[in-house]
């Protein structure tokens, strides 16, 4: 049987049984596509000195872009650095605006095509998705596992160790490779790609919107293998956090080694050993910012804290309406009568 070209819809094409990107380079750096991506990268950040001097040239700048793009002259550029705590202390990398605007328009591309690639069991840095839902989805899993609570459900939850400053270059855009014909945009990716590295040829900046999906392209192929090798039914994967419920915990004891070795071999990540744990959730599970139990869940101690002080500092409706909305997903109405209280005296 002869294999062509078949375009299916949503920027994908397939030849034969494998499926691909369909748009061009062209259609990236496009002047249309820019200009759409200007919008979206500025949101929440007009005021920004950076932003205010690139947007007071605007089309002289969009245009310098593509068409540095378009020769083939596009460089990427040096990397803000900075900590932010949230809560825990995280090195931030930010790109120029410039570059920013361009992950943007990447993205615009990217984005729908490989999200149609990933497994329903990924959470994080998709839309419909996010953390609420992989709460809601945990719970689902868990009254499917016992059954209702009849039977002991056992989670193994794990970490990967420094996962963003792990991804491996080579890896990732050989990944890329085989779903991108188009060897212009492969260059480009490649320019991105190799605009930061932690160590020779290793690592990715927190601060770039296209290390989101590139993180979720790599750990597709963790999801792929978890569903299909170790058929693992009930999974789920926020970031580098990941949980597998089964009654069986033997199996699970199973899944450890495996686990451990496919990262190492595939993917050259590691396993959190610290942050590796097995137990039944009658015992709770701390997993995405909650302590989850059979029949409810409760806000870990550590969010609870670090909610009531920025509540303190920062005492608006907005900030209030934010919380209550997050405590809403869970057992928490002690929580939300004090959060009130606490914001009618701040607000004094």
């Amino acid at each position: 049987m002869e294999n062509y070209l078949q375009p299916v819809g949503g920027g994908i094409k397939r030849i034969g049984m494998k499926v691909q990107l369909a748009h061009k380079f062209e259609e990236i750096i496009s002047l249309e596509n820019l200009l759409l991506a200007w919008p979206e990268f500025v949101l929440g950040k007009k005021n920004r000195a950076d932003v205010r001097l690139f947007a007071r040239d605007l089309m002289d700048n969009i245009i310098s872009l593509h068409q540095d793009l378009a020769s083939q002259n596009y460089r990427h550029g040096g990397y803000e650095s900075f900590f932010v705590t949230d809560p825990k202390r995280r090195h931030i990398h930010k790109a120029s605006v410039r570059d920013r605007l361009l992950h943007h328009a990447v993205y615009r591309i990217l984005y729908p095509f490989f999200d149609r690639t990933f497994t329903v069991d990924s959470f994080s840095c998709r839309l419909d998705k996010g953390t609420h839902k992989a709460i809601n989805q945990f719970q689902t899993m868990a009254n499917k596992v016992s059954r209702n609570q009849t039977v002991t459900c056992w989670v193994l939850k794990g970490d990967i160790k420094k996962f963003f400053a792990s991804i491996d270059h080579k890896i990732l855009l050989d990944i890329l490779d085989e779903s991108i014909p188009d060897k212009d945009i492969m260059g480009l990716l490649r320019e991105i790609v190799g605009s930061f590295e932690g160590k020779p040829g290793v690592g990715f900046p927190l601060g770039n919107l296209t290390s989101q999906i590139f993180a979720n392209v790599y750990l597709n192929i963790f999801d792929q293998w978890v569903k299909h090798r170790l058929k693992a039914e009930q999974y789920i994967r926020y970031a580098d956090d990941f949980v597998i419920l089964s009654p069986d915990k033997a199996l699970l004891v199973s899944f450890v080694p495996a686990i451990r070795q496919f990262l190492a071999e595939r993917l050259r990540l590691e396993l959190h050993p610290n942050k590796i744990f097995l137990k039944t959730l009658a015992s709770g599970l701390d997993f995405l910012g909650w302590m989850n139990f059979p029949r409810h869940r409760i806000l870990r101690r550590t969010t609870r804290r670090r909610m009531f002080a920025r509540l303190r500092t920062h005492p608006t409706s907005e900030t209030l309406q934010s919380y209550l909305g997050l405590l809403g997903h869970g057992d928490t109405l002690k929580i939300q009568e004090r959060l009130l209280s606490d914001w009618w005296l701040y607000r004094q």
